[in-house]
């Protein structure tokens, strides 16, 4: 298949679907909802989303009903890269190329943009999209909740930062990839599963190949981390070492770092294989994941 048309018809899509949900910049609080935008709609790969939808697909279901919870996941994951921007955290200068929103605004203002992303995050779930059913609007929810807490992305974020400085440890960074990168993508691909009604074996599959694909796309992050330019990654390159940070590369070397991402995926789309040919986007997405330039 043709990945770059499709990633391009999809993320127009997602774009125009942000456009739609989120509060317009000129309305009250303006500086806000001007943050609020402009973290959103800087541009990004938006591969939660596309995965979102690629899964409702590989089960049978069409896009339009996943497409609310593609929005949700978007919001949550931007609400976590302001955060994770903040000087508090990684003290970051630049995200997609352009200065993050406490540089752009300020630290306030950055602080409180994340927190409305995330709760709006939840808002867009509650409201359901015909024809998923209060039950399964129900479990979405708590899919993402899961993902996004102290078992998910706040506390692999609470896990790395507290790795800062330490020796590598496998089995630390295993956790702290598996719950900071990999959470949210496996509640992407279960969240667009769940709207299509996929059965027992079909959710299983994708859960699989989400937990191989979210390993291989952190380890993927820390080798470009090393071996990419600011320009091409559109924020700083050199970071992870400079602030020790525990990471696949800092634990075992560039080409084993490499080698086991590629393994990753092997495995990932392996998984796939009760979903049949309808799981193509989701092999490509997988290959993307370690051959992206950013």
């Amino acid at each position: 298949m043709d990945l770059n048309a499709y990633l391009a018809v999809r993320r127009q899509e997602v774009d125009a679907a942000l456009e739609r949900f989120l509060p317009p910049a000129d309305e009250r609080p303006a500086r806000l909802h001007a943050a609020m935008r402009y973290s959103l709609l800087a541009g990004g790969k938006r591969l939660r989303p596309i995965l979102c939808l690629a899964s409702a697909e590989a089960v049978g279901g069409q896009r339009p009903a996943a497409l609310l919870p593609a929005v949700a996941l978007e919001c949550l994951h931007t609400y976590t890269l302001i955060h994770d921007d903040l000087p508090v955290m990684d003290n970051d200068d630049l995200r997609r190329g352009l200065p993050t929103c406490h540089k752009k605004f300020d630290e306030a203002t950055a602080l409180l943009a994340g927190d409305a992303l995330l709760t709006l995050a939840f808002e867009l779930l509650a409201r359901g999209a015909t024809p998923v059913t209060a039950e399964v609007t129900a479990q979405l929810v708590r899919e993402l909740a899961e993902a996004a807490g102290s078992r998910g992305v706040v506390g692999g974020q609470a896990e790395d930062l507290a790795a800062e400085g330490c020796e590598p440890e496998a089995e630390l960074l295993e956790f702290i990839h598996t719950n900071k990168t990999g959470k949210l993508l496996r509640a992407a691909c279960r969240m667009g599963a769940l709207t299509a009604g996929a059965d027992a074996l079909q959710l299983a599959a994708l859960t699989t190949y989400a937990a191989k694909i979210g390993l291989a796309f952190q380890i993927a992050d820390d080798v470009l981390n090393v071996t990419s330019t600011a320009q091409q990654l559109g924020k700083a390159v050199g970071s992870d070492a400079a602030r020790k940070k525990m990471t696949y590369v800092a634990l075992y070397g560039l080409a084993t770092a490499r080698a086991k991402a590629t393994a990753l995926i092997t495995e990932a789309q392996a998984a796939l294989a009760p979903l049949g040919a309808r799981a193509e986007p989701l092999a490509a997405l997988a290959e993307f994941t370690i051959k992206r330039s950013s």
